[in-house]
């Protein structure tokens, strides 16, 4: 009985520096994890599972180890044992990360499915909506396929080179060549792998062309991803946080990533580096790229605010070379996974990669329309074969040439990332919508054209769709931005008028139109009035000064008078039957010459004008003396005429 009793005894001690040991090793393991070291993570998650020792957790992180270093595989393979054994304890990212590894593998029918328990264990997560939209994302990526042609970088070596950036006749690519590490930094960097930036002319035919980029910019430990200005005065490159040759870590011991600035000397080197405000100790700021007009820095991080792992967000330049305040680029770019990695062309195309947006698998190549750092258009897969089942990244692209690079770690490859070279055979097709608003109006009077025809005619002369004026002459449209249209205005009497707009970024746009009638279709004793439809001119009770709103519609003879030189007018104007016959008489001859003088202030000549006062003389109605009338019946009879004399 006592050895049956030492022998429980010695199985339970046993026992219990089993399982010490293995969460002495599983701590270690977290350690090395929390600080982005996933192989020698990955290595001590495998002792720990070949020893029997297996929790959701441990299952977790090993799963997510595999997939931060593109190890899809394994990944799949953990994660599929996590889900199916620990179901009660899978969240959903492991479902998502688990369906984009099977998409790396091109097992879409799992991945979808698995992406249907995604969505059920979720709730308003953004790339659930996407994948539960009506929208055949595979077919999409389909049609945006085959719109490259892909060849060698001739530069490439068995490391790992990737961070492609353009630079006079060349370029500035990252690497780890100097070390032989294969290891490589997607979200965070491993601080024990070391990457260097370097330049080549890429039209160079001799490897020995390549030369690391200068002392002053690169360290001991990592450099990558870059962007020069136009000028080559200015370099933005990602480095690790390291402060006067010392890496620094954050309270979690993570080396984070920051964004150094240099500037060209006089010599030709890369001097005054300086570390960006915005920076920070305790996350991570990476790979920058600049706008079109390099008034704009947009960049990478995982800073408090952000939606996922990384999000891509952008801050004003300003002139005196400080910056604004970072501002995120909102839902429509950033998913709850990861973006990054971020290229702006010339015509404000935004490319950047992401493994949140439905894609082939791993990090995907997507592209977006910048609309007035409006971010909110359609982003585009741009297809094969950009994209692959691997990681597809750091793409960038001259749309002058329709040519760029970009870097993956597809099958094939000569080192673990290469960077690959590209030509564009036809455009990505975005939707670009611009609002075209205005009014018709007639070109002397400035009346409204009420009822006026605005067509829209594209290129090959095609009618595509027509609209009318409203009651106040305003017409609205949407026209396709990424094509050029005639804008036609039209009105039975007048000559048609039309405008170009052609491809735009997008932008609203107002255009007014004037039209001119085709021609006066009138003679001798006929009334200008009637024909400019001009509104009465009105005088103040007893008086015969122009009235501020009367001089608005004598403008509009005066320019018909300006236009059409050869015309001369006989100013008439009446009044009603109030008041004595007489004082009328007098009063309209006072009112009559009051607007000829002010006509000719304008600069009429005086000798095509004359006027002539009726009083009530010429009565339109019935309202004489002694008949009563409303104030409207009136008012018909207080008039003025143009009448046209040559």
């Amino acid at each position: 009985m006592g050895q049956r009793v030492l022998l429980i005894l010695a199985l339970l001690l046993f026992g219990h520096d089993f399982i010490h040991a293995q969460e002495r090793l599983i701590e270690k393991g977290n350690e090395k994890f929390e600080a982005y070291s996933f192989s020698p993570a990955i290595d001590i998650y495998k002792k720990v599972l070949d020893k029997g020792y297996v929790s959701a957790d441990l299952l977790r992180k090993l799963g997510n180890s595999y997939y931060y270093n593109a190890d899809y595989k394994d990944a799949a393979d953990t994660y599929k044992k996590l889900v199916a054994d620990y179901s009660a304890e899978a969240t959903p990212e492991d479902y998502f990360k688990y369906a984009q590894t099977l998409k790396s593998l091109g097992d879409y029918e799992t991945s979808n499915s698995i992406m249907k328990k995604f969505i059920e264990v979720t709730k308003g997560d953004g790339r659930a909506t996407a994948f539960t939209e009506d929208r055949d994302f595979m077919q999409e990526i389909k049609d945006n396929s085959g719109r490259y042609n892909i060849g060698p970088f001739e530069f490439n070596s068995p490391y790992s080179e990737f961070a492609p950036s353009f630079y006079k006749e060349g370029l500035i690519f990252s690497s780890d060549r100097d070390t032989g590490n294969f290891a490589r930094y997607r979200h965070t960097w491993n601080a024990k792998d070391f990457l260097d930036l370097y330049v080549v002319n890429a039209d160079s035919a001799s490897i020995n062309k390549v030369k690391k980029l200068g002392e002053n910019v690169n360290t001991r430990l990592h450099e990558s991803t870059s962007v020069v200005t136009k000028d080559g005065q200015t370099l933005y490159f990602t480095r690790n946080n390291i402060v006067d040759g010392k890496y620094v870590k954050d309270e979690q011991g993570i080396i984070r990533l920051k964004i150094f600035r240099a500037a060209m000397m006089e010599d030709g080197t890369w001097g005054e580096i300086e570390e960006l405000p915005f920076n920070s100790d305790a996350y991570s700021i990476a790979n920058p790229a600049l706008s079109p007009d390099e008034k704009t820095l947009y960049f990478v991080s995982d800073m408090p605010g952000t939606f996922g792992e990384s999000d891509l967000y952008m801050v004003t330049i300003n002139q005196d070379r400080t910056f604004g305040t970072p501002q995120n680029l909102g839902p429509n770019i950033n998913t709850e996974a990861r973006e990054t990695f971020p290229y702006i062309t010339a015509g404000e195309i935004l490319y950047f990669s992401s493994d949140g947006h439905p894609g082939l698998g791993g990090l995907d190549v997507f592209a977006t329309k910048i609309l007035r750092q409006d971010f909110t258009g359609k982003v585009l897969n741009v297809g094969e074969p950009v994209n692959s089942k691997g990681d597809d990244f750091t793409f960038i692209f001259n749309e002058e040439l329709r040519t760029g690079y970009m870097a993956s770690n597809r099958e094939g490859g000569l080192g673990f990332d290469d960077i690959y070279s590209f030509t564009e055979t036809k455009p990505l097709v975005f939707d670009c919508i611009q609002q075209v608003t205005g009014t018709v109006r007639d070109k002397i009077t400035n009346e409204v054209l009420v009822g006026a025809t605005v067509k829209v005619i594209d290129e090959e002369n095609n009618e595509l769709f027509s609209t009318i004026t409203d009651s106040k002459g305003t017409y609205s449209l949407e026209l396709d931005c990424n094509k050029g249209n005639f804008v036609r205005a039209l009105m039975e009497g007048y000559i048609p008028f039309e405008e170009y707009i052609g491809i735009s970024d997008g932008k609203p746009k107002i255009i007014d139109f004037y039209l001119e009638r085709d021609r006066i279709t009138a003679g001798f004793g006929d009334d200008l009035a009637k024909l400019l439809q001009l509104s009465t001119i009105y005088f103040d009770f007893d008086k015969y000064n122009i009235r501020k709103d009367s001089e608005v519609e004598i403008e509009k003879v005066i320019a018909a008078m300006e236009k059409y030189p050869s015309l001369k007018l006989k100013v008439n104007s009446h009044t009603d039957s109030r008041g004595a016959a007489s004082y009328n008489l007098w009063l309209s001859q006072k009112r009559a010459e009051s607007t000829i003088n002010y006509m000719i202030k304008k600069g009429i000549t005086n000798d095509r004008l004359v006027s002539e006062g009726y009083g009530e003389t010429k009565l339109l109605n019935e309202c004489a003396d002694g008949v009563k009338c409303s104030a409207s019946k009136h008012d018909i009879n207080r008039r003025s005429e143009f009448i046209i004399l040559e």
